[in-house]
């Protein structure tokens, strides 16, 4: 264990031209304790990592780190001849570095600074650091030629490629922004275990709930809360989310109540005082000066009792973005692909049709075809062989969002992403360049679906969106009348869909039957599929 490890922040704040994102955090994360962050979208997790990794300079407020440090980010800055081996000598680099400075050491013998090197060597565990990779870039199916250009790999490969490449450099401290969004099960298996078993601090920004519950320690929500402040939570996700529900419940009684309490002070408050400019007197009998007296000193108890009460109300709950999805309407059959193949990316022996309110769902390993079937289901790409028949309006949402406009407002390339419940409106007037990574996701997802598509195809739907957003989109596409086919990694998302007909490619490596499968078991439909 790496007791000397730490990460800590004392009241920690950032603010962009919309106002604060990251205000007043001060926490402190372990040796040994894993850190989720969550959050609506937009809400400063990705902000709050860059200020973790020194990547953003605070507005006030500081940033303890004790130990090396790795992030990881969403998306991955790199230049055009930038090979799959530079990112590797980088996360070796140290490794190599502390090798070569125990062998200086020992010829000739210096043994005080012999005993350093070598403690430094085994600190970071030199001796394994490329047999590490090795096993990290297999696992992640990230293992290409060293030679290859960062630029024609896919975002996807880049991700897992420099993925691998953080655990194998076992950094202290690990930063993970989304880390599971190019990630298939057999990957997502591998970075649960090697988060699980780091000795060091792990901080990680996921919708992944399974992922969430299995590594986390800790969570650290930045949503809204009755007192301002940001809290940490025990436990995983399963865990907080009741306790979210059961404390926004409380909050929104606490509300009303003081509200009610409020209302009712206030009016005895104004009819006091309407009581005295109406020269009000108590019964016959009462001295002239008691009378008033005892009506003024009345008020006075009441608007203290009113001040006081003002003092310590909780604010309003503020509303939240409730993803509210269209009707889309739909009759009949809507799409049919005969058997398809695109050289050496697919190869789909039977047909697919879909018809109005029928659900599929696409399974397989990264590589196994599951992008370029949705893309050639969607008429982006052209297949070698096949053809696919739609009667109806077809939209599909890529992994990753993109826009040929980026200085356009959200409104202007939506006028509906308000009403769907996707962004809050101080957001509608920003520029799609100034939105989160999330954000952007929310924006593209408001603009296909404002189109009225009668055939969804969705691709990694869950990637960059928030949990709560997460969930509230499996139910509607449970619900729409539209057809709908829907390839993910997602766990959780695909034991929610776990009723659906079932598409399950192979990779290229394990080439063999695709089967299409139903509540009812398996039907006739194989074929052979590559990448």
């Amino acid at each position: 264990m790496r007791t000397h490890v730490h990460l800590a922040t004392q009241d920690l704040t950032k603010g962009f031209e919309a106002g604060p994102v990251v205000d007043g955090i001060s926490l402190k994360v372990s040796a040994g304790q894993r850190l989720g962050i969550i959050g609506e979208n937009g809400r400063g997790k990705t902000t709050l990592l860059r200020l973790l990794a020194d990547d953003l300079v605070p507005d006030q407020g500081t940033v303890t780190r004790n130990g090396s440090l790795s992030l990881v980010q969403q998306e991955m800055p790199f230049h055009d001849n930038e090979t799959v081996g530079d990112l590797l000598s980088g996360a070796l680099r140290d490794s190599r570095q502390a090798l070569s400075e125990l062998d200086s050491a020992a010829e000739p013998f210096d043994e005080q600074r012999y005993a350093k090197a070598l403690a430094h060597a085994e600190a970071i565990e030199a001796w394994d650091a490329e047999r590490r990779a090795e096993i990290a870039l297999e696992a992640l199916d990230a293992a290409h030629p060293k030679s290859k250009r960062l630029k024609e790999l896919s975002v996807g490969q880049r991700y897992r490629v420099r993925l691998a490449c953080l655990l194998a450099e076992r950094a202290d401290v690990l930063l993970l922004d989304e880390p599971t969004n190019h990630l298939d099960l057999h990957a997502l298996t591998f970075l649960t275990e090697r988060l699980q078993q780091h000795h060091g601090v792990v901080v990680l920004v996921s919708h992944d709930r399974t992922l969430l519950d299995d590594v986390c320690t800790q969570l650290l929500d930045l949503d809204p809360t009755p007192d301002g402040e940001v809290h940490l939570h025990g436990g995983g996700y399963r865990a907080f989310k009741e306790a979210k529900r059961a404390e926004r419940q409380r909050w929104e009684q606490r509300f009303a109540q003081e509200e009610a309490e409020h209302d009712e002070l206030a009016e005895k408050v104004e009819r006091a005082q309407s009581r005295l400019k109406d020269a009000w007197r108590p019964p016959k009998g009462t001295f002239k000066h008691q009378r008033t007296t005892r009506a003024a000193n009345k008020m006075r108890n009441v608007a203290r009792r009113l001040e006081e009460l003002d003092d310590q109300r909780v604010g309003a709950p503020p509303p939240p973005l409730l993803f509210t999805p269209p009707e889309l309407t739909a009759d009949g059959d809507l799409l049919h692909a005969t058997p398809l193949e695109v050289p050496e990316r697919l190869n789909l022996t039977e047909p697919i049709s879909l018809a109005a309110g029928e659900k599929l769902l696409i399974t397989g390993p990264n590589g196994a075809g599951k992008s370029t079937l949705l893309g050639v289901l969607a008429g982006r790409i052209a297949p070698a062989r096949g053809t696919v028949h739609h009667t109806g309006e077809v939209a599909l949402l890529a992994q990753e969002s993109s826009f040929a406009n980026e200085d356009a407002t959200a409104a202007q390339l939506c006028s509906r992403v308000e009403e769907l419940g996707l962004l809050r409106g101080k957001d509608l007037a920003r520029p799609v360049s100034r939105l989160s990574t999330g954000q952007r996701r929310r924006l593209e997802l408001a603009i296909l679906l404002s189109n009225g598509p009668h055939v969804l195809l969705l691709d990694e739907p869950t990637n960059h969106l928030s949990i709560a957003l997460v969930d509230e989109l499996t139910e509607a596409l449970r619900r729409t009348r539209a057809a709908v086919a829907v390839a993910t990694h997602d766990r959780r998302m695909r034991t929610d869909l776990a009723s659906w007909r079932t598409v399950s490619l192979e990779s290229p490596s394990q080439i063999g039957e695709c089967s299409v499968a139903s509540k009812t078991g398996p039907l006739p439909s194989t074929g052979r599929c590559a990448r």
